[in-house]
């Protein structure tokens, strides 16, 4: 019997997670979202890093773990922005009021973040070091731009 990778094992479990989003996206209380959102950041920065440190030299690239960093940077970068729901905007979390009082433009943000990692993930796939780096450049410049309008640091 043939074994299932385990990052194929994660990616199912965060696909199926992702499936369920439309009844998930409620959460019983905003401290849940606020956990929720905090964790899903923090697993997608830790892959986002480790493709930076491919892109600028500081680790040697590996197209493998380059393809399978970006895959679960595609697949995190959906869940974030349901968990901004009314009442999650609590103290010691580093989100701006500004995500609620204008909830259009964060929106916004929020897709060109799924578009941006999504294009991530297709140059990952080409195992082409320049084409991710191109991919890598504009997913990290839309993340700061979003940082700068809605992250406290």
């Amino acid at each position: 019997m043939r074994r299932i990778h385990p990052l194929a094992a994660v990616l199912l479990a965060v696909a199926g997670t992702c499936a369920a989003l439309p009844a998930g996206a409620q959460f019983a209380r905003p401290d849940e979202a606020v956990k929720y959102r905090q964790s899903a950041w923090t697993v997608l920065n830790h892959h986002f890093t480790r493709i930076g440190t491919m892109v600028r030299g500081r680790l040697p690239f590996d197209p493998r773990v380059a393809q399978q960093d970006a895959e679960v940077v595609a697949m995190l970068a959906r869940l974030p922005a349901a968990a901004f729901g009314p009442g999650t905007d609590m103290p010691g979390d580093h989100a701006r009021p500004e995500i609620w009082a204008e909830p259009a433009r964060f929106r916004e943000f929020a897709e060109r973040l799924v578009t941006e990692t999504g294009r991530l993930q297709a140059a990952a796939r080409t195992q082409d070091l320049d084409q991710i780096k191109a991919a890598y450049g504009a997913a990290a410049n839309t993340c700061k731009e979003c940082h700068d309008a809605y992250r406290s640091h």
